[in-house]
C-alpha cells in the first residue's frame, strides 16, 4: 500500500478495513496447514466483515462529504429549515449492519427529511437492495422457511419471516405498471401468435376467498373434527387465471401425425417448432376479464397492425370463453379459437367405457378411430353417432356418452381441426399447462400452503417477470419508482447557510 495514500484524509475512514485486512493476512499467513474448508469458512466470516467495514467507510466519507442547505422542502410542500447533524439510521446489508449519519431537516408538527438517504436510495425499512433482491429472489422459488433458514446460514444480517413476506410484497408492487409502460417493438414477423388461457385454485385463508365462497365455507359445518366425512367439500379456494402470449411457427400435420399413425422411421424424431418470445403470469387478486385483456394488450403490443394469424388455444371453459370473446369484441381482433384438443381425448375415453369394457382391447381402436373424425373436424358426426349407438344398446349407463356428445356438439365451432392443422396451428394447451405448473404449482400448491390474497398475489407476479425473463429488467424499474415514491418529492435549497 502506498504510505502517502494511506494517510490522505479520504482514507482515513477505510483505515478499520485495512486493519482487518491486515489482520486476515497475518492469520493466513501464520496458521499451520490445516482443512481447508477450515480457511474457507474463516474468509467466508472475516471477509464479509472486511466489505463491511469498507461499506461503512463509504457511508461515513458521505457523511462527511455532505453538504448543508438552508432548507428542504418534501412533497407536502412544507419547507423544513431547522438543521441537526450526525442523526443515525442503522442499514442491514448482506455483510452486516451498517450505520448512516446524515444531515435531518425538520419543522414542527410535520415528518423530518433526509437528502442523503435520497441520494443514497436507501429503502423506508432497514433493508439494503442486496439484502432484498437476495431475499426476494429465493422466496421466487421456495417456502418462506426455507429463505430465512438459507439466508441466515449465508448472510450475518438476520430476516425474520414476517419482514421476508413484506419484501415481497413490496418488491411486486410496480407488477403493473412495468408491462403497462414497457415497450415493445412489432415482431416484423408472419408467425402464429398465440394467446391461452387456464385457471387454477389456491388454498385461501378466510379474509382471502371472494365473498361468496367465504360466505359457503361459514355456513358449513364439518361432520367430523379431524377430517372431512366421505363427498365433504370444504370450501377454501380462490381461482387464479393464468395466461400466456407467444410466438411460434405454422406446424402443417395431419390428423393421423396427431394419433402416431403415420409410418415413421424408428430414428426419426418429429419436428415441433420452439415457442419464441414467451410471456406467462397468473393473478388470483385481478378477475378473469384483467387479465385476459392484459393479454390481449400485449399481443397488441406485438402486433399492432393485426397483420398476423392470432389463435386462442382454451380448455372450454365456457364462462372463460365468454370472457374472450367479450373482450375480443372490445379490443376488435379478429381471433381463431381452438379447443384443446387432449380435453376431447379424455371425453372420449370416458365414453368409450360406457360402450365396452375397461379390459376389452378394441376400446383404444374406438378412441383412436372417434378421435380421427374429430381430428378432420367431423365432431358433429361422432356426436350423433354415439348417442344413437348408446341408445341401440340401451346402455342405462350412459351419462359420459351423453357427456362427451353434448361436449362435442356445443363446441363444434372451436373444433375445427381439419382447417387448424392445415393452417398450422396449435391444438393443445401444453404452453398454458406448463404454465400453470410452473407458476402456481411449484410454489404455491406445495403441502401445507394457505395464503392472503395479497402474500399470494405478489408471489405469482415475481414468479411471472421470473419465468418470463423480464425479473432483471423489473428490478431496475422497481428501484427507480421506489426511489421516485420515497423522494421524488423533495426539494432541497442548495444555497449554503
Amino acid at each position: 500500500m502506498n504510505a502517502s495514500y494511506a494517510n490522505t484524509l479520504d482514507f482515513q475512514f477505510f483505515s478499520p478495513a485495512l486493519d482487518q485486512f491486515n489482520a486476515m493476512i497475518d492469520h493466513l499467513e501464520s496458521a499451520c496447514v490445516q482443512d481447508h474448508g477450515t480457511t474457507e469458512e474463516y474468509l467466508r466470516n472475516h471477509g464479509n466483515e472486511l466489505l463491511r467495514l469498507m461499506f461503512q467507510g463509504y457511508l461515513d466519507k458521505q457523511t462527511e462529504d455532505e453538504e448543508k442547505a438552508v432548507s428542504v422542502t418534501a412533497s407536502d410542500g412544507i419547507s423544513r429549515n431547522h438543521v441537526r447533524q450526525n442523526t443515525s439510521r442503522v442499514i442491514t446489508t448482506i455483510f452486516g449492519k451498517v450505520a448512516v449519519k446524515r444531515l435531518s431537516y425538520s419543522q414542527r408538527n410535520v415528518s423530518s427529511e433526509f437528502p442523503l438517504d435520497g441520494e443514497l436510495n436507501l429503502n423506508d425499512d432497514q433493508y439494503s437492495d442486496g439484502v432484498r433482491k437476495r431475499v426476494v429472489t429465493d422466496a421466487i422459488d421456495r417456502s418462506y422457511d426455507s429463505v430465512v433458514k438459507r439466508h441466515r446460514e449465508n448472510c450475518p444480517g438476520i430476516v425474520g419471516k414476517h419482514q421476508t413476506i413484506k419484501l415481497v410484497e413490496d418488491t411486486a408492487q410496480d407488477f403493473v405498471e412495468f408491462y403497462e409502460q414497457r415497450e415493445i417493438e412489432d415482431e416484423q414477423t408472419d408467425d402464429l401468435l398465440v394467446l391461452s388461457f387456464d385457471g387454477k385454485g389456491l388454498v385461501m385463508l378466510p379474509d382471502g376467498l371472494r365473498e361468496a365462497t367465504r360466505k359457503n365455507a361459514e355456513k358449513s359445518k364439518k361432520k367430523r373434527q379431524t377430517r372431512l366425512s366421505p363427498g365433504e367439500k370444504k370450501d377454501r379456494k380462490r381461482m387464479a387465471m393464468v395466461g400466456t402470449v407467444y410466438t411460434v411457427k405454422k406446424n402443417l400435420r395431419s390428423p393421423e401425425s396427431i394419433m402416431n399413425l403415420e409410418n415413421q422411421s424408428g430414428n426419426v424424431v418429429k419436428f415441433r417448432p420452439p415457442v419464441r418470445n414467451k410471456r406467462a403470469w397468473a393473478s388470483v387478486e385481478r378477475d378473469g376479464v384483467q387479465v385476459i385483456e392484459e393479454a390481449f394488450d400485449e399481443a397488441l403490443k406485438r402486433d399492432p397492425g393485426q397483420n398476423r394469424q392470432w389463435v386462442i388455444v382454451v380448455d372450454g371453459h365456457p364462462h372463460q370463453l365468454k370472457m374472450i370473446e367479450k373482450v375480443a369484441s372490445q379490443k376488435q381482433v379478429k381471433v381463431s379459437i381452438v379447443m384443446d384438443f387432449i380435453h376431447v381425448l379424455e371425453y372420449l375415453w370416458k365414453a368409450a367405457y360406457c360402450l365396452h369394457g375397461k379390459d376389452d382391447e378394441s376400446v383404444e381402436k374406438w378412441v383412436e378411430l372417434q378421435a380421427l373424425k374429430v381430428l378432420r373436424g367431423q365432431s358433429d358426426h361422432v356426436a350423433r353417432g354415439m348417442k344413437q349407438s348408446a341408445t341401440k344398446r340401451k346402455l342405462k349407463n350412459r351419462e359420459s356418452i351423453d357427456k362427451c356428445a353434448g361436449y362435442l356438439q356445443k363446441n363444434r365451432s372451436r373444433l375445427g381441426y381439419g382447417k387448424a392443422l392445415s393452417s398450422g396451428f396449435p391444438i393443445a394447451s401444453g404452453v398454458i399447462e406448463g404454465a400453470c405448473r410452473h407458476l402456481i404449482n411449484d410454489r404455491l400448491d406445495i403441502t401445507g400452503a394457505r395464503w392472503s390474497l395479497q402474500g399470494a398475489e405478489a408471489i405469482l407476479k415475481l414468479r411471472s417477470l421470473n419465468s418470463s425473463g423480464d425479473w432483471e429488467e423489473y428490478w431496475s424499474f422497481h428501484r427507480l419508482r421506489s426511489k421516485e415514491r420515497n423522494y421524488g418529492g423533495m426539494a432541497v435549497n442548495k444555497a449554503l447557510s
